[in-house]
């Protein structure tokens, strides 16, 4: 909500920009499990008939300015084989818990990091046996996910993922304008991207994503319409259009320094404000007028592309279904507890935890984790249904709770409706966000979080 905004309703204004949520609770919530739970024990209760599957590479050949994902730079002393060993391991285990009392089916897969692609074209081939061969999942009958940069989306990779089944291809391209990429820190030139656009084309992958970031340093509306157009001269199925943020323990977070006292920080912090809010609907107007459709505050898709790949199989619901995560950055859900391993951005911390997977013998049991009682479950429901353009059908709620969601938080709605932020003219029984509920995504998320994992995210010690 912009100042003036904020003015005609009489609302105090907040961040449009808190932060982005693509899981709750976050990991950041997570504490080491002390009884260290029996995957076996986990899963015994679990519906496992439409589980998606999710393998992480921790690895990259740069990491940029903005990047507080769980990777490291490079991978010395065939240190990608002790983590393709460990992986390998930690799937025969996870096998195993889940069990053959009754039909295991994976509805669908992804590989993500990191990224995927740092891998040879050989180790992408022994990746897709390990999901194959170990978990037991149809790369070919599924829809299947797959990360890659401009550098490492090679004939020779693209090719292997092509006759594997990969059905979707995601780029981070971040900005077209090189003066931009390299103000995020990101070391690339426009003519290897259009490159590696070209190989991915030329591969026939089904869907190609292209993330785009706004709120860079020097950009403006010319600059990012200029992204925006070449990107869509390569008809890409999905574009995502991601906010910049400056994260603690990041690059950018690091070359920071120059900005002195909180009244300054404070009239700096608005101007950005505005200004990805700003970038957000050029963006925005711009897609739409070009024939894709909204899907969420970050992701657009192309009107005539394949629907099966943005949000899943029609049989996969991610509020309600399982997923089962493998290697060291991964996250595991069952409708009890979330977990995981350990977290970390800085590169020595992650360093040290890629290195204590690696000599893992015994993936049996969870480490890390966090229990979802039947409030949080709520919770996790509704944002992750309100945050798609979308909106959550209310009969969903009821069948599943058996209350109402208005019911449940009544005040966290009361204010999004006073904001402007739920849209009025929506059908009976559709609660769904307005357009400038949907640009406050990140403020309307993180407003929806539990006071307890509000707490366990505050006291998090960030390493």
């Amino acid at each position: 909500m912009t100042t003036s905004t904020a003015m005609a309703t009489g609302v105090p204004a907040v961040r449009p920009y808190e932060s982005y949520v693509y899981a709750y609770p976050h990991k950041t919530a997570y504490r080491p499990l002390p009884e260290r739970p029996a995957l076996r024990e986990l899963w015994a209760a679990e519906r496992k008939d439409a589980l998606s599957l999710y393998l992480h590479i921790p690895f990259c050949e740069v990491r940029c300015g903005f990047c507080n994902l769980f990777t490291r730079i490079g991978a010395p002393e065939e240190l990608t084989t002790r983590y393709l060993d460990a992986l390998d391991r930690q799937a025969v285990a996870v096998r195993d818990a889940l069990g053959d009392g009754e039909p295991v089916r994976f509805a669908a897969a992804a590989f993500g990091g990191g990224t995927p692609t740092f891998l040879t074209a050989g180790e992408l081939e022994r990746l897709c046996d390990i999901a194959e061969k170990r978990m037991g999942a149809d790369l070919r009958a599924v829809p299947l996910s797959v990360e890659t940069s401009p550098s490492t989306a090679t004939a020779d990779r693209l090719a292997i993922l092509a006759d594997r089944g990969t059905t979707r291809i995601s780029i981070g391209v971040q900005s077209f304008v090189d003066a931009e990429a390299k103000a995020a820190v990101r070391p690339q030139r426009r003519a290897e991207v259009e490159g590696a656009l070209g190989r991915i084309r030329d591969a026939r992958i089904p869907v190609l994503n292209i993330d785009l970031i706004y709120g860079i340093d020097g950009q403006t509306e010319r600059t990012w319409l200029t992204s925006l157009d070449a990107a869509l001269a390569w008809r890409p199925e999905e574009l995502y259009l991601y906010p910049l943020y400056v994260r603690p323990l990041t690059g950018l977070h690091r070359l920071g320094a120059g900005v002195t006292g909180p009244e300054a920080e404070a009239l700096e912090q608005a101007a950005w404000d505005e200004q990805r809010l700003r970038l957000y609907a050029v963006g925005r107007d711009h897609l739409q007028a070009h024939g894709y459709e909204q899907v969420s505050m970050r992701m657009f898709r192309r009107a005539d592309a394949p629907r099966e790949s943005a949000d899943g199989p029609e049989d996969y619901a991610c509020q309600t279904d399982g997923m089962i995560g493998l290697g060291c950055g991964a996250r595991s859900y069952t409708s009890a507890l979330h977990y995981s391993f350990d977290y970390a951005v800085d590169m020595r911390e992650i360093r040290s935890i890629i290195d204590s997977f690696t000599a893992t013998q015994d993936f049996s049991r969870a480490e890390v984790g966090r229990y979802v009682d039947e409030e949080e479950a709520r919770r996790r429901h509704l944002l992750q249904s309100v945050l798609q353009a979308a909106g959550l059908p209310v009969a969903d709620y009821r069948a599943r709770f058996g209350t109402d969601p208005w019911a449940d938080f009544p005040a966290e709605l009361a204010e999004f409706a006073a904001r402007g932020w739920l849209d009025e003219g929506a059908p009976e029984g559709l609660l769904r966000l307005s357009p400038l509920g949907l640009a406050h995504s990140d403020a309307l998320g993180p407003a929806l979080f539990s006071p307890g994992v509000r707490a366990a995210m505050a006291a998090y010690e960030r390493k």
